[in-house]
C-alpha cells in the first residue's frame, strides 16, 4: 500500500483537531467551576483516555494548554503607537476584555493557584507573569525618563490593579457592576503612569 504525499499532512491536521478538541473540551470544564482531569477532558471530547494522555501526560499539562492566555505573546498591535499612554490604552482594553470575556475560567486558575501545593501553584499561567510582560513591553519607551527599578515597580503596579484579583474585589466586595469595574481598572493604570510622568514614580525600597 502506497502513502500519498499528502499523508502525513493529513495525519497531522488530525493531530492538531484531536488536540484541540481536548483543550475547547477542558476550557468549558473550566468555565463551569471544575478543575477538569485528563480523563473528564476525554470523555468530554469523545476521546479515548489514552489517546489523551498522548497528547496531555498530566492535568496540569491540560490546564496549561486551557488557559485563554497561553498562546498571547504580545498585546499591542502591529503598528503600535509610540506614546506610553496609547500603548498602555491598548494593552489594558485588551487585557480587561479578556478578563471579562474568560472570567469563570479565570476564576477557577485563581482558585487553583491559591489552592494547589506550590511546586503545581508555580506552573498555572495566572502565576507566570504574562501580564506583566505585556504591561512591561507597553511602558518600554519610558526607558530613560525613569529608571529601569522605576519601570517595573510601576509595571507590577498596574498589574495589581487590573487582573483578575482586582475584578473579582471589585465586583465581589465592592459590588461594582462589571463594566464599571473595568472601567475603573483601565482608569487606575492611566491614573499610576500619570503620576510616574509627573514626578511621582513608584516608591523604591531606601538603600542600606
Amino acid at each position: 500500500m502506497s502513502i500519498t504525499p499528502d499523508a502525513p499532512a493529513g495525519r497531522w491536521r488530525q493531530k492538531q483537531r484531536t488536540r484541540q478538541a481536548l483543550v475547547e473540551a477542558a476550557r468549558e470544564l473550566v468555565a463551569l467551576g471544575t478543575t477538569p482531569t485528563v480523563e473528564q477532558a476525554a470523555e468530554a471530547a469523545g476521546i479515548s483516555r489514552t489517546t489523551a494522555y498522548r497528547y496531555f501526560p498530566s492535568r496540569r499539562a491540560l490546564l496549561l494548554a486551557a488557559h485563554p492566555e497561553t498562546a498571547a505573546q504580545s498585546l499591542l498591535p502591529d503598528d503600535a503607537p509610540e506614546e506610553p499612554a496609547a500603548r498602555l490604552a491598548e494593552v489594558i482594553d485588551r487585557f480587561t476584555q479578556l478578563i471579562s470575556e474568560t472570567e469563570r475560567q479565570q476564576r477557577t486558575m485563581l482558585r487553583l493557584s491559591l489552592e494547589l501545593p506550590d511546586a503545581e501553584r508555580a506552573e498555572l499561567p495566572l502565576r507566570q507573569g504574562r501580564a506583566i510582560g505585556w504591561i512591561e513591553e507597553a511602558l518600554e519607551p519610558l526607558r530613560g525618563r525613569l529608571t529601569a527599578d522605576q519601570v517595573r515597580r510601576l509595571t507590577l503596579a498596574v498589574r495589581s490593579a487590573t487582573g483578575i484579583e482586582a475584578l473579582v474585589w471589585l465586583t465581589d466586595v465592592a459590588a461594582l457592576p462589571r463594566e464599571d469595574a473595568l472601567a475603573l481598572m483601565r482608569w487606575s493604570a492611566q491614573a499610576m503612569l500619570s503620576a510616574a510622568l509627573s514626578g511621582e514614580p513608584p516608591p523604591t525600597q531606601p538603600s542600606g
